[in-house]
């Protein structure tokens, strides 16, 4: 095993120390998930929390920089180039879009609806 040593500010290490023994165990575990959908799943959270009117959730569409980064892994499949990570990344950002779609669909009926 070997030791790395890290510069952070006094607030992270204050935040820091309490884990300890944990903190290999911990980066490991940053490392293995995709920053993109987290960030795309506060988006959609962020959204829903504004109480935005079905028109607004039919218009909702993802980020640019995850849409980007959608192309790029698209584009890396189709030339079978996933890496394990990527494969994963993209997985996940299909069953985000499947609950968007869902979201959508539940608001399509509002929008539809004539009185």
């Amino acid at each position: 095993m070997r030791t790395i040593t890290l510069t952070v500010p006094d607030e992270l290490a204050d935040q820091l120390a309490p884990l300890g023994d944990r903190l290999p165990e911990l980066l490991a575990l940053s490392l293995r998930q995709p920053a993109v959908p987290a960030r795309l799943y506060r988006a959609i959270l962020d959204f829903l929390v504004g109480a935005p009117s079905p028109a607004q959730i039919a218009a909702f569409a993802p980020p640019a920089e995850v849409q980007q980064r959608l192309r790029i892994l698209l584009d890396r499949e189709r030339a079978d180039m996933l890496t394990t990570a990527e494969q994963t990344e993209i997985d996940e950002l299909e069953r985000i879009e499947h609950l968007v779609v869902m979201i959508k669909a539940g608001a399509l009926s509002a929008i539809t609806t004539v009185p």
